[in-house]
């Protein structure tokens, strides 16, 4: 076997070095199987709790940052025929409904279903409101508002697989 003398003067065989891979593999191997355990449902879960929270924020006149956004992209979807708070209670009655959906587990495919018509509308802005998401420098504060929900949709495609594993008849 060999051996080799560190700076401290003591000696340092491979034996040693396996011993310690070996238990750094099986450390690593625990926090693997808990983050396989655990990783979707924390995912679902907290993907849920933003959309109950900005859902139940579109409740209340006044409330949410992105009320006049919200209005006027159903305005310009519907052809006039849904804006103002009509707009807002549809988007926070679907909103709130994929944040129940997602925390309990209850009717999810539903609710993955509806949240994926739900990012339709939420970067539509983008689209029908381009001026006001990207100026000369770049992404306005709306621009940035909107393009963060990029994170959200990679989160829903992994709750979405992780659910769309089962089949649909047990």
């Amino acid at each position: 076997m060999s051996s080799t003398t560190l700076a401290s003067g003591r000696t340092s065989t491979a034996q040693t070095l396996d011993s310690i891979l070996d238990r750094a593999d099986a450390a690593q191997a625990v926090v693997q199987r808990f983050l396989a355990r655990t990783a979707e449902p924390a995912l679902r879960i907290s993907l849920g709790l933003v959309f109950l929270v900005f859902g139940v924020l579109k409740f209340f006149p006044g409330v949410s940052p992105v009320e006049g956004l919200v209005g006027r992209t159903w305005n310009a979807l519907s052809f006039g025929v849904i804006d103002g708070s009509a707009a807002m209670i549809l988007t926070g009655a679907l909103e709130t409904f994929v944040g129940l959906a997602l925390v309990t587990g209850l009717l999810l495919r539903i609710g993955l279903l509806v949240l994926a018509g739900t990012f339709i509308g939420i970067f539509s802005p983008l689209v029908l409101f381009g001026s006001e998401a990207f100026g000369a420098t770049g992404p306005t504060l709306t621009g940035q508002y909107i393009l963060k929900d990029v994170v959200l949709v990679a989160a829903a495609m992994v709750v979405a697989a992780a659910a769309l594993k089962r089949p649909i008849r047990r």
